[in-house]
């Protein structure tokens, strides 16, 4: 991932506890809640581009429906590096580890040979990853 991503996290955390009036426990507990805050706005913007309330009709485009996606990755990202000042590690053996876990059901895409030595370089680098973290947590691939 984009290191000045991860810069903008570690921005946005510092700004986000300089302002908090929160304590420590109940501000990390507050930044994880707010996934689901966005999620939901994720639902509305699909409702909203998909005119499925028939009182409001169409109240959203799909490119609003990016944006709320963005702001629940932005939010996780933030709530990650509350959790741990590793984040960016922690994020990058994750994804190795589901890469991993899903190369197994990737087929090669017709006259794309490279697909195949991918495939084989994410499994390398992912049990590279998955044998470095000694504990799992959660499973976000299932």
């Amino acid at each position: 991932m984009d290191s000045r991503i991860w810069e903008s996290v570690d921005h946005m955390v510092a700004w986000l506890d300089g302002e908090s009036t929160q304590s420590p426990q109940e501000e990390r507990l507050l930044r994880i809640l707010k996934l689901s805050e966005e999620v939901g706005e994720v639902g509305a913007a699909v409702i909203g581009a998909t005119g499925q309330n028939p009182r409001k009709g169409v109240t959203h485009s799909w490119e609003d429906v990016q944006h709320e996606l963005c702001d629940v990755v932005f939010s996780a990202l933030v709530a990650l590096r509350t959790l741990t000042p590793d984040a960016a590690r922690v994020f990058a053996d994750r994804l190795a580890y589901v890469e991993q876990r899903s190369a197994a059901s990737r087929r090669p895409i017709d006259g794309l040979p490279e697909a195949a030595e991918e495939n084989s370089a994410a499994n390398s680098a992912a049990n590279n990853g998955a044998n470095s973290s000694a504990n799992d947590g959660g499973d976000a691939a299932r």
